[in-house]
This record gives C-alpha cells, structure tokens and sequence, in this order.
C-alpha cells in the first residue's frame, strides 16, 4: 500500500535531499531512503542499549571485566 503525504522542507534538509538526488534516485526514492535508513538506525540505537543493559546486568561478565582489568594493570606496571 503507497501512501502520498506533504512535507515542508527546510534549507537543511532541501540541501541533503539535493545530495541524494546527485547519485540518481529521485526525490520519492531518496526521501522514502532516508526514512527506512533513520527507522532502521534507530533500531540498531535501542537494540544496542539493550545489549548494553544486559552486560552491565550480567555479574559474570563484571567479574571478568574486572579481572581483565586487573591484569592490563599488572602488564602496564611491568612494561
């Protein structure tokens, strides 16, 4: 299903829409692109943070965090 809607663009984002126009989408494909792009780096974004909440959840992994630490520290010390 297509869906038309009416944007108002401002000098900034005109200028981008530009750009992408130059490796030769047209203005749907560029503007459609760039929404699918955003929605998708968002996702990566919040997939990410949740990878990283889980990490500093997890008390083996700060363990093992921690003991990495410890030795990078004694190699530091000795070089």
């Amino acid at each position: 299903m297509t869906s038309a809607i009416s944007v108002r663009l401002d000098a900034e984002t005109l200028r981008a829409v530009t750009r992408l126009e130059a490796t030769g989408l047209s203005r749907s494909e560029a503007i459609r692109q760039a929404i699918i792009d955003s929605a998708a780096r968002l996702q990566r974004r919040a997939a990410l943070a949740d990878e990283v909440a889980a990490l500093e959840a997890d008390e083996d992994d700060q363990r093992e965090m921690l003991e990495v630490a410890a030795v990078m520290e004694i190699m530091r010390a000795a070089g």
